[in-house]
């Protein structure tokens, strides 16, 4: 393991826990401007890593701690937990009600989409390097992070390629290249990555090509709907798949997949039960929405159990459909997965109000579990790539309640600043789109293009399988209006492709390096540029 310490450092220290809580408002704040302004949320891990780079780097005793690797990774941690907890889960969804006039859902709205956020993010580390989510997965801004780390550490070639891919990825990003996308492609699978390339093309050109818009025709949605209920079905035979107790097994497969398993630190049974008390908190959260949000007397009883069941199997599918996501490309749709759900429960005919807590409850869930998928595996990383396995859960652990304690910071920050921001209208664009959604209702029309298209998505799916993902990977290619990013995605692969045949399986970890780079520079200047902008 490098840089070995006999005990991970513990976020309870004094001084770890005051800069933490410091990081987090920072990242809280930045989170929120950011997604009232521009509408996206940055990656704030980088800018964490070098925030405690450059503690190190203070000739004061009680600085020089900050030296160590895995200190830097809670500092990271707390940031980037708070940017996305305070933005995409929390102010995201208590917009949706004030956009609609209705502001006295705005609190009971707070207070869901909060326990929706904790929920989401225990069940994340619970289930963290299980069949369904292992820390082998790309995780690509967490190998972004985690090789930034080790490069102002160990010096040397490291950090020259991380220098060299993050000076590449500034450049790219400053000529409106998604260099995020470009990384990726050198990190993830090559099938699953090429799924969501060919989606991003299509996403592109839909308008100059076929004369149709993906997006405002329901196919991107449909196609996710497909892939979605297939991905559910796959991750459900994962989860109740028999474990095989025999020791001796026949056959190199078997003997693979044994030791595949014997390898996850968290066994399938144990994700599966983790899974189970999730759902079962969604549904608690549900009723308190419908009973603090007053939506109770709005709805029979048959329709008000109804909405609970459909609220947290909304948001459970959602959150696995966004980590699935997220895992494999390094983006999360989350908006647009949020948005099938509203469509949906429109189609069942939820009043208008129940819809606006019901996309907002759907929207808190995914963020907050993709994000710290990020950050465990930045972890999993630094720690020796689970090498001793004493050492990773301890501080897999540490990480999870730094985390906790920066989405609690968050969640304060949000409290104390919501009523400002809302005041100048300060509201994040999505929730003007779920709400106009809303107003305008749904169609038969509407229905049948998200059957029609669910089939294709269903058919992809199934022929990728559970470890590809290569239904979700084009749905969610077909959800992001990321100018080329195709091209950088497909490029990108093109050239891993051509490396590995000339150069073979040694040319990979020089390649990652550079991929990490190109995601650095691209997170740095996405992150400058957005501060820029809302000086301007």
């Amino acid at each position: 393991m490098d840089n070995k310490e006999k005990k991970h450092p513990s976020i309870f220290e004094p001084f770890a826990l005051f800069l933490n809580i410091v990081t987090a408002i920072l990242g809280a704040i930045i989170g929120m401007q950011i997604v009232t302004t521009l509408g996206v949320t940055p990656n704030t891990a980088i800018i964490g890593a070098l925030v405690a780079m450059l503690i190190a780097r203070i000739p004061i005793t009680i600085f020089k701690k900050y030296k160590s690797v895995h200190r830097q990774n809670i500092v990271q941690t707390s940031i980037s937990s708070a940017t996305f907890g305070a933005a995409n889960s929390l102010l995201i969804p208590i917009g949706i009600p004030y956009v609609m006039g209705a502001t006295e859902l705005v609190v009971p709205m707070l207070i869901g989409a909060a326990l929706a956020m904790f929920v989401d993010a225990a069940i994340l580390y619970k289930i963290f390097d299980s069949k369904l989510f292992p820390a082998s997965g790309t995780w690509a801004p967490g190998v972004a992070t985690a090789e930034s780390i080790l490069a102002g550490d160990k010096g040397g070639k490291r950090a020259a390629l991380l220098g060299v891919g993050t000076a590449i990825g500034l450049i790219g990003s400053y000529f409106k290249i998604s260099m995020s996308a470009f990384g990726v492609a050198f990190i993830g699978n090559i099938w699953a990555l090429t799924m969501f390339g060919i989606g991003l093309m299509i996403r592109q050109y839909s308008i100059p090509w076929f004369n149709m818009d993906v997006n405002k025709l329901f196919i991107a949605h449909g196609v996710m709907i497909g892939a979605g209920i297939i991905a559910l079905i796959q991750a459900g035979l994962l989860i109740f798949s028999k474990q095989k107790n025999n020791v001796i097994q026949k056959g190199h497969d078997e003997v693979a997949a044994a030791s595949e398993e014997r390898a996850l630190t968290v066994p399938i049974n144990k994700a599966r039960k983790a899974l189970g008390i999730g759902f079962i908190a969604y549904l608690v959260i549900a009723l308190i929405i419908a009973i603090i949000g007053g939506i109770m007397t709005q709805m029979s009883l048959g329709m008000l159990l109804g909405f609970i069941l459909f609220a947290a199997f909304a948001a459970f599918v959602h959150e696995l459909i966004v980590g699935i996501a997220a895992m494999h490309s390094g983006w999360f749709p989350a908006f647009a997965v949020a948005f099938i759900t509203l469509l949906f429960g429109m189609m069942i005919g939820f009043p208008p109000l129940a819809l606006a807590l019901l996309a907002g409850f759907s929207a808190a869930t995914g963020p907050a579990f993709a994000d710290m998928g990020y950050d465990l595996k930045t972890g999993y990383i630094l720690r020796g790539n689970g090498e001793d396995k004493e050492f990773e859960l301890h501080g897999r652990k540490q990480q999870y309640v730094t985390g906790m304690i920066a989405f609690g910071v968050a969640l304060l920050t949000v409290v104390f600043t919501y009523k400002g921001y809302f005041s100048q209208n300060m509201v994040p664009p999505i929730d003007k789109v779920y709400a106009s959604t809303i107003k305008a209702g749904a169609s038969p029309e509407i229905a049948m293009q998200l059957l029609l298209w669910a089939i294709p998505g269903a058919i992809v799916q199934l022929i990728g399988g559970p470890k590809r993902q290569l239904g979700v990977m084009f749905a969610t290619g077909l959800l992001i209006a990321t100018p080329n990013a195709c091209w950088a995605v497909l490029v990108g692969i093109l050239i891993r492709v051509i490396v590995l045949k000339v150069k073979g399986k040694e040319a990979e970890k020089s390649m990652s390096i550079l991929a990490a780079g190109f995601i650095a520079g691209d997170a740095l200047y996405s992150f400058f540029n957005s501060v820029f902008k809302i000086k301007k």
